[in-house]
Formats: structure tokens, C-alpha cells, sequence
């Protein structure tokens, strides 16, 4: 019972923070981002003991010159592109039974954009819209994640039988997946009447991709942690472990969710 409480209050304290950054003011959601990014990296440069400082620096490049100075599409493209090719070059991963051999230059390249991207698309998605800032938009992103994480763990511990990866995830179910899906369609079922800059379907669509993508994103998290033989990523957050274990389905979601908004835009 202490632990539970532990976690919820963590969890409530979380959730507030991101969306008091969202409605306050622009540069408050990016700036938290920013610290979000640099503490994701640390994690996850010791998950992964990549050697010293420099991906600090770089991500910190990264964002200053998209955030500040970048308006090119082609600029974005180019970090979109790359950004993806990592993504799915960790999903293959998720399915070779070989040990993943990493150097340092590979740890860097691998930090910098699964995690310093995945940050910097959260970042840039209200941004790239019909309006100045989409703060419906990117909270609905948000609230399709933690919907599916929290019926994913519901269904999936009342009804699951059938492992979803268990050789990365023992906990996860084919039950669980589909719960989370399911009740993130509903959700998004409701967003659309909130957030109707994007239809229905929109919505329905992509609460699949984010779902779908997220589910992934907590499955290459999951096997770093697996092969570094850790259960969390830290210790920051009381009774949920790291700010990664908490982040790691939206920062590995929001490429992916930032190309399909694109799509919705050029065929709207």
C-alpha cells in the first residue's frame, strides 16, 4: 500500500508538471523538454555505458539549432529521416536473437537520435500545425500514451494469458495490448470533439500509430535494460524508477507521430 501510494502521487506530480508546461507558456513546454532530454541521455548513456560528455553537448546543439534557429522542412526532414532509420534499425534488434555489439561512435549515434529526436519531436509537434501552438494536439498525444499504458497494464494483469515478447518483456501480453488499444480509440473517440482541427478518423488513426509505435518504444527500452542486466533506468522518479521508464514510449513514439500528422496535413 505505501508503494502504491509512492507511485501515484509520483505519477500526479508527473503528469502535472507536463501539462502545467503545456498551458502556461511555449517556452516553459520546451525548455522542459530540454532537461527532460539531458536527464533521458544520462540514464540511458550509463544503460547503455557510453563514455564521456559529448552527447550532452550535441543534443544541446541539436535542439538549440531546431528549436531557435531551423525553420527549413528539409532541415527537419533530414533530422525525420534519421531519427526513423534509428527507430527501426531498434525494432529489428527487438527480433535477432544475436547479442547487439556496440562501439562508442554506435552508442553515441543511437542516443543522440532515439532519445535526443524522440525529444525533439515532442518538442516541435504543436509547433508544426494549423496553429501557432497546438497544446490540444500534443496533450491528446499524451493522454492516448498514458491511456494505453494504464489499460495495458489493467487488462493485461486481469486477463492476460498470451506473452506479447517475452524474451524482452515477460510482463506484457497479447491481452494487455489489445486493452490498451481499444481504450485508446475511445480516447480518441473523445479528443475529437476537443481537438477538432483533426477529424475522427485522424484521431482513431493516430491513436494506432502512437500506440502501436509507444508499445514498441517501451520494448527497446526494455531490452537495453535486459541487456545491461538493470530493472530501471534511475532513480528520480520515487516508486516509477527513471525518467526514461516513464518517457520511453513518447519520445519513441513522437517521430512517428509527427510524420502521420504531416501525412494528415498534405492530404487535408
Amino acid at each position: 500500500m505505501k508503494e502504491l501510494f509512492k507511485r501515484s502521487i509520483t505519477g500526479i506530480l508527473y503528469v502535472f508538471l507536463l501539462l502545467a508546461a503545456v498551458m502556461l507558456d511555449p517556452n516553459a513546454f520546451d525548455f522542459l523538454f530540454l532537461a527532460f532530454g539531458l536527464i533521458c541521455l544520462f540514464e540511458f548513456k550509463k544503460i547503455i555505458k557510453l563514455s564521456g560528455y559529448y552527447i550532452f553537448i550535441a543534443f544541446m546543439f541539436l535542439w538549440w539549432f531546431y528549436i531557435y534557429l531551423n525553420k527549413e522542412d528539409f532541415m527537419i526532414g533530414l533530422l525525420l529521416l534519421i531519427t526513423l532509420l534509428v527507430n527501426l534499425f531498434l525494432i529489428s534488434n527487438l527480433y535477432s536473437k544475436k547479442p547487439l555489439i556496440l562501439t562508442n561512435a554506435h552508442k553515441f549515434i543511437i542516443s543522440l537520435f532515439y532519445i535526443g529526436g524522440g525529444c525533439l519531436f515532442l518538442t516541435v509537434i504543436p509547433y508544426h500545425h494549423t496553429v501557432p501552438f497546438a497544446k490540444l494536439l500534443i496533450i491528446g498525444i499524451f493522454i492516448l500514451i498514458w491511456v494505453n499504458d494504464t489499460f495495458a497494464y489493467l487488462v493485461g494483469r486481469t486477463f492476460g494469458r498470451r506473452k506479447l515478447f517475452e524474451s524482452v518483456s515477460p510482463k506484457k501480453t497479447i491481452e494487455g495490448f489489445i486493452g490498451g488499444v481499444i481504450f485508446s480509440l475511445a480516447a480518441a473517440f473523445i479528443l475529437a470533439a476537443y481537438e477538432d482541427s483533426i477529424s475522427l478518423w485522424k484521431w482513431l488513426l493516430l491513436a494506432v500509430v502512437v500506440v502501436v509505435t509507444g508499445t514498441l518504444g517501451d520494448l527497446v527500452e526494455s531490452k537495453f535494460k535486459r541487456m545491461a542486466n538493470v530493472k530501471d533506468s534511475g532513480a528520480i522518479l520515487p516508486g516509477h524508477g527513471g525518467l526514461l521508464d516513464r518517457l520511453d514510449s513518447l519520445i519513441f513514439a513522437a517521430p512517428f507521430a509527427y510524420i502521420t500528422l504531416q501525412i494528415f496535413n498534405y492530404v487535408s
